[in-house]
């Protein structure tokens, strides 16, 4: 597990230069100043939100809901995170939170329209008077020392600097918090459960396919597990034989497919990158087209041995791989394996009876890691019973102005694999949101509130 922030990687990469790597005087040059692109101010808002995906959505939405004026920036052309860019669904995850069921009940139900929920969510977030800007990346956040006063974006017309009284961090990868010196964790620590190796859950590409036959399909999600095959074979133990001869690629151990709102499709979760890490480009572009040539053999798998998936065929490739762990920064308080095995209640909760498996896909093989080892005190196997997130998760240690949400909240290895989930993610947002407006109008930092402020509007009591 690594423990790391940005002034120490910036202060590695600075040793390039004492050790003699001269700049070419090529790119050493002053740039003309008659085509250099000066740095737009936008107007100042009380709540910038980074990142469009559930988090971020229902952040803005709880924000511009609370009357503050609000921005959110996402860097891809659509909203809805990896459900609309990744094809990540059905939404997964249990809370207590009457927010996450209007948003769940505005893109109509669990089961993604992967083609038209990024209007959904934008019909929420205008309704909310919420502002958004499409196709506009963090480059940094603005800081005043340890305070963050807002972000700059990088943009098709140039950089764009958003003064904010308050920034949200939704990225995924917890990118802002990073960026402004924030500790963080990355990959699995030692312990009796893992060893020391750093190593993060595997990406996958989801994708579509159409032609199934759904009087003859099954789902290997939920209950299809327990469907024999005539020779007494489950599903599981199809897939996992498959592997081993070879018909299945090296890393692809489980073929699952969730159903979709359509009934001749299927989405399919099967694909598996390891030892690659989410915040590296050159990792990403490997785990891209890695990800992407195991669909046609996975295909094949799916049409010779899937009831109903005989004449299927791919309908829908994503546009970015799917990523499920990336940095997870510090905050005040830290979510531990035990805490949601026991499902722990908090006096400081901000999203109440989140419920998951701690779901971990396996970071150095094939199939599923379940989160602890035999000598582990807490099994091999543990069950997640309803749990708190408390407040302190969302404020990373030591940095102002900023709050985090979505996977990248703070939290072990293990409880992560519980709380990564869209609709838990959704519920971080809705606390994150409301906590950004009330400081904002209050002009405090989000850490000086009463936590009891943030619930009365995030539970529903106010």
């Amino acid at each position: 597990m690594q423990r790391l922030n940005r002034r120490d990687t910036i202060k590695h990469l600075a040793l390039g230069t004492v050790a003699g790597l001269a700049v070419p005087p090529c790119l050493a040059a002053e740039p003309d100043p008659a085509t250099t692109r000066k740095t737009e101010i936008w107007p100042a808002v009380d709540v910038l939100v980074c990142g469009g995906g559930p988090a971020g959505i229902a952040a803005a939405m709880m924000a511009g809901r609370q009357g503050a004026r609000v921005l959110l920036a996402e860097r891809y052309g659509r909203l809805g995170g990896m459900a609309v860019q990744a094809m990540v669904g059905p939404l997964m995850g249990d809370v207590e939170s009457t927010w996450v069921k209007q948003i769940i009940d505005g893109l109509g139900g669990r089961k993604v329209d992967y083609e038209f929920a990024d209007l959904k969510y934008a019909a929420m977030l205008e309704e909310a008077r919420a502002d958004f800007l499409l196709h506009a990346a963090v480059a940094e956040p603005r800081r005043d020392g340890n305070r963050v006063t807002g972000a700059r974006l990088l943009t098709k017309q140039g950089l764009i600097d958003v003064p904010a009284r308050v920034v949200v961090d939704a990225t995924g990868d917890g990118d802002v918090a990073f960026a402004a010196g924030a500790q963080f964790e990355q990959g699995r620590g030692a312990g009796p459960a893992w060893p020391a190796d750093g190593l993060v859950q595997p990406m996958s590409i989801m994708f579509r396919v159409s032609g199934v036959s759904h009087t003859e399909s099954m789902d290997t999600h939920g209950g299809r597990n327990r469907y024999r095959f005539p020779d007494g074979r489950s599903w599981d133990e199809l897939c996992r034989d498959a592997n081993a001869k070879g018909e299945l690629p090296k890393m692809v151990g489980k073929v699952r497919t969730y159903s979709s709102h359509r009934e001749d499709q299927r989405v399919i979760n099967a694909t598996q990158v390891n030892h690659v890490d989410g915040t590296k480009v050159r990792d990403l572009t490997q785990a891209e087209l890695e990800g992407r040539r195991q669909v046609e053999p996975v295909l094949a798998f799916l049409r010779k041995h899937a009831p109903g998936f005989r004449d299927a065929y791919v309908s829908g490739m994503p546009a970015v791989i799917g990523v499920r762990e990336t940095r997870r920064i510090l905050g005040d308080e830290y979510l531990t394996v035990k805490e949601i095995v026991d499902g722990a209640r908090s006096a400081s909760a901000v999203v109440r009876k989140a419920e998951f498996s701690i779901d971990i896909h396996n970071p150095d093989g094939i199939g599923q890691a379940q989160g602890v080892s035999s000598e582990h005190p807490l099994g091999t196997d543990p069950k997640c019973r309803p749990y708190d997130i408390p407040y302190g998760c969302l404020l990373p240690r030591g940095i102002e102005g900023l709050l985090v949400a979505g996977r990248c909240i703070s939290g072990s290895h293990e409880a992560m694999a519980s709380y990564r989930v869209q609709v838990i993610a959704m519920a971080t947002g809705v606390a994150a949101g409301v906590a950004a407006a009330l400081a904002a109008r209050q002009d405090v930092a989000p850490r000086a509130l009463e936590v009891v402020q943030i619930q009365k509007v995030a539970f529903g009591t106010a």
